[in-house]
């Protein structure tokens, strides 16, 4: 049965983008609305995995947790997503800095 899903990406390949767009709708830059199966999303969040690089993304999905949905991510990022006794809570990391020669 097809549920919604929410992927946001940051900085991916142009291949990614145009990939995604057959399955949701770009609905503002970088931010996949659509109705898939849970084996089309499995596949989808397996070709994000797969070329996200030094980009970023997350994909929201609905699950059976108190919050009613779950959250995956892929590559690099400052939002990391944390476990809190069944809830998803988001910690921030701190950013990173170039280290003077």
């Amino acid at each position: 049965m097809p549920s919604m899903v929410v992927i946001a990406t940051t900085a991916v390949p142009d291949h990614l983008r145009g990939a995604l767009s057959r399955w949701t709708s770009e609905v503002v830059p970088g931010i996949f609305v659509g109705s898939v199966s849970a084996r089309v999303r499995d596949r989808l969040w397996h070709a994000v995995t797969e070329v996200v690089g030094n980009g970023a993304a997350i994909l929201i999905h609905p699950a059976a947790t108190e919050q009613g949905y779950a959250i995956r991510t892929a590559g690099t990022r400052r939002r990391v997503p944390v476990d809190f006794d069944g809830l998803t809570l988001i910690r921030m990391t701190a950013a990173r800095t170039v280290k003077e020669v």
